[in-house]
């Protein structure tokens, strides 16, 4: 499998549909001539694990070799193997791909080789994706890349972000801008962003910006760029809506499709727990006290929670960091290191900040907020057991959010067992054993420098002749003097766990009476019994459209655009549906949001 930090974890074999022959230059790339009949050649090309190539096979300049090499970068993904020939000349693709296949640098080390550097230059690259997250991170990836091309500038672009501050820097000149489609048509209708020389677009994740309601501003866009432009577009999945943009706006386009294969989720050892949301945080310590001391990866659904989460565990003396979206890619490179090499033991993070994340030594995924999408779950738990290791994965699910589990288990193939919360004895028999191992190592290793060891020995020895005691007594007064303050053996309340573990009971018992009546997708669970209405304060006086509510909303709660129900505009104020159960942090921020310049207000109908 590949060996670099943004690996295919989900990914088996590379199929390339390929309406034309590849051509040795760029004037023949672009005299293709269209292909009418529904029928085309195929070639499929199975993943092999012998005899990979390396990056040097695509002819990159040393400098982005270079660049490749200090990033750990060793052998390409199938994604990358078979997408970045193709864009290398030119050509037009739809590349289908789970997340975590390394989508990124298969679009972005082409387009660093390929375009004009020179300083000062209109943009000859635009990016689109759904959220302001993704663009961020699609920006960063590209100054990771090109930090051996001086002259190469990229810009993020995304709704609440300072306007005029973008202007500006794209008045002084980028070579790719990188985008959400309603941030870039207002510069588009402004005149600010320079269309006239951008030869090259990209959407990413398109099925996502289908969902999120954003297609037709997409199309808008297409319309207003020039017309003779490389066309890529990658997707986790392709509706009939993505499929038709493809064939209308893509001219012979090579398609590669990765097909998702499960089998590494085997080694992963997948647990839930029952768990009421205001118990999370003392199930979360309970459970890093019984578990692995590798590194730890702790998902959150917002950047607020992954900060109220780690204040938490640094309070109790863990070795804790952030990895959000408003990390800069700078910190984040520090941060994995740090994880990489033992100096933290637990990341706190959010889906999208944690993309393409590779760190052999991660032992355990907790899913603090359940993932709503069965693509996010996997990737999520994709982070442990890499390189053929074993891993342990934990989700933390309210008795209302129960039912997505089933879903999770189909996606997966395989069952998610249920797990109890750590009681006060499991956690004391752990603690025991622990001190027991550090102990025996301890004894083993003995000291760097001989003379102190010798000075140590001497040391109990009076000790030994002054106290009047044994070597065991001073074997325990050390123990004491290491251990602190802090009681060893922990007696806290269990009532809260005994009144977890029933209600959980009862709703296993409705769960096995109702397993019959399941569909087999997650958006079933999404249906009108698992969602709750909601207000809010704006409508069509404020000129807002579905796509508007669902974007924002999106970008707050980390929802998928699936799982946001039915959305109804009335004059002043609309009503959208939501999953039940939505955390009252979430809920908050959503007050906040605004849309066309309004606060959404958000409040539950009664």
């Amino acid at each position: 499998m590949p060996k670099k930090k943004e690996s295919a974890d989900i990914s088996s074999s590379v199929e390339i549909i390929s309406t034309e022959s590849t051509t040795p230059n760029q004037e023949a790339i672009s005299n293709l001539p269209s292909i009418e009949s529904e029928e085309e050649p195929t070639l499929i090309i199975e993943e092999k694990e012998s005899n990979p190539k390396g990056f040097e096979s695509f002819g990159f300049s040393q400098e982005l070799i270079k660049t490749l090499q200090d990033k750990g970068y060793e052998e390409p993904t199938p994604i990358q193997e078979a997408s970045i020939p193709e864009l290398l000349l030119g050509r037009d693709l739809v590349g289908q791909a789970q997340t975590g296949t390394g989508k990124t640098a298969a679009f972005a080390l082409p387009i660093i080789e390929r375009i004009n550097h020179s300083a000062g230059s209109p943009p000859q690259v635009l990016v689109l994706t759904p959220t302001r997250e993704l663009a961020i991170q699609v920006a960063d990836a590209f100054r990771s890349y090109s930090v051996g091309h001086p002259g190469f500038k990229v810009l993020s672009i995304y709704g609440g972000a300072d306007f005029r501050s973008q202007t500006n820097t794209l008045r002084r000149g980028v070579a790719v801008v990188v985008g959400t489609p309603g941030r870039v048509m207002d510069h588009l209708r402004q005149g600010t962003l320079n269309k006239s020389q951008i030869n090259c677009l990209v959407l990413d994740e398109a099925d996502e910006m289908l969902r999120m309601g954003f297609i037709d501003d997409v199309e808008w866009i297409l319309e207003q760029l020039p017309n003779e432009r490389q066309m890529v577009l990658f997707s986790a999945t392709m509706p009939t809506e993505i499929r038709r943009i493809s064939k209308q706006y893509l001219s012979s386009p090579a398609e590669i499709t990765i097909k998702p294969n499960n089998k590494k989720t085997t080694l992963i050892k997948q647990s839930y727990i029952t768990v009421q949301s205001s118990y999370k945080i003392d199930t979360l310590k309970r459970v890093l006290e019984t578990t692995s001391e590798e590194g730890v990866i702790i998902f959150t659904r917002t950047k607020a929670i992954t900060i109220s989460v780690a204040e938490k565990l640094e309070n109790c003396g863990y070795k804790v960091a952030v990895l959000n979206g408003d990390v800069p890619q700078n910190q984040r490179e520090k941060t994995i290191e740090r994880l990489r090499q033992g100096h933290i033991n637990i990341l706190v993070a959010t889906d999208v900040a944690a993309r393409g994340l590779d760190v052999e030594r991660i032992g355990l995924v907790i899913n603090f907020d359940i993932p709503f999408d069965r693509e996010v779950y996997i990737h999520r738990i994709g982070r442990t057991g890499r390189a053929g290791r074993h891993g342990q994965a934990i989700l933390f699910a309210s008795p209302r959010e129960r039912s997505f589990v089933g879903s999770l288990e189909r996606a997966v193939g395989q069952p998610i067992e249920r797990m109890e919360i750590p009681n006060n004895e499991s956690i004391n028999r752990n603690r025991i054993l622990k001190l027991q191992k550090n102990l025996i190592e301890a004894s083993s290793r003995g000291r760097e420098h001989e003379e102190e060891t010798t000075i140590l020995k001497e040391l109990i020895k009076n000790a030994e002749q002054e106290l009047k005691v044994d070597a065991s007594e001073i074997a325990l007064a050390a123990i004491n003097l290491a251990l602190g303050p802090n009681p060893l053996m922990i007696q806290e309340d269990e009532t809260w766990i005994k009144n977890s573990n029933q209600t959980r009971n009862r709703n296993d018992r409705r769960d096995f009476k109702g397993r019959s009546r399941r569909r087999n997708d997650l958006e079933v669970n999404a249906s009108e019994k698992n969602m709750e209405r909601f207000r809010v304060e704006v409508g069509y006086k404020d000129h807002v459209k579905p796509g508007n509510l669902v974007g924002a909303i999106a970008n707050e709660t980390g929802l998928r655009g699936r799982m946001i129900g039915r959305i109804q505009i009335f004059e002043d104020h609309s009503l959208v549906d939501l999953p039940k159960d939505m955390p009252n942090d979430i809920f908050n921020n959503l007050k906040r949001v605004k849309v066309m310049n309004r606060e959404l207000q958000i409040n539950r109908v009664i």
